[in-house]
């Protein structure tokens, strides 16, 4: 472990979850579950939480893979509240959720990132680029760019639309910073969340 990971502020908490469905377009319910659970959540500013995956096919309503996990990214101090808490209890969107005790996994550097979802300003992939290349130059993150398949969450009162986004050859340092910092607004509906991934398939 590098010193620069070890003096990471931010950190990510793997709780598996135990569960039968889950809507698929489920991104705002889990918000308002977690947020109600933790009060203190929505005003955590680099909060963030990674989707939750579920078995591939087109009903609305999908079931959880026996693997499931949520992946809720925080603060170093919040995390280390949470970690010794017990089991937790959700509904979301009217399905029952159980949040098991998480464990902690370090924000490393890696060459290669991806984002599920990152939001965008509209369904223009060539404005949705241009608006990335800004908010990486602004973060001094570089590297390659691939984007990919265009997205929508339905919100409370809207609909977003995202794409996912694939970066890599990024240097160490600054592959770390974006894995804190993200990009883009609706972190705790799992926009811009970037993870170490192995192949650009995923895109």
């Amino acid at each position: 472990m590098t010193p620069a990971t070890e003096l990471c502020p931010t950190v990510d908490l793997i709780f598996p979850i135990s569960g039968r469905f889950l809507p698929r377009d489920h991104a705002q319910a889990l918000k308002d579950a977690l947020c109600h659970a933790w009060p203190w959540l929505e005003a955590e500013p680099l909060a963030g939480v990674q989707g939750i995956k579920l078995v591939p096919g087109l009903e609305a309503q999908a079931m959880l893979s026996g693997r499931a996990k949520l992946l809720l990214r925080l603060s170093r101090g919040r995390a280390t509240e949470l970690l010794g808490g017990a089991a937790i209890d959700l509904e979301v969107a009217g399905q029952a959720l159980r949040l098991d005790v998480p464990h902690v996994r370090e924000l490393v550097p890696h060459t290669t990132l991806y984002a599920y979802h990152v939001a965008a300003n509209d369904a223009d992939e060539v404005g949705f680029m241009a608006d990335v290349t800004q908010a990486l130059s602004a973060l001094g993150v570089g590297g390659e760019r691939v984007c990919g398949k265009r997205q929508h969450l339905t919100l409370a009162s809207s609909r977003v639309t995202t794409f996912s986004l694939m970066l890599h050859g990024l240097a160490p340092e600054p592959s770390l910073h974006l894995q804190q910092r993200g990009i883009g607004p609706h972190r705790l509906l799992g926009c811009g969340i970037f993870i170490p991934h192995k192949s650009a398939a995923a895109v």
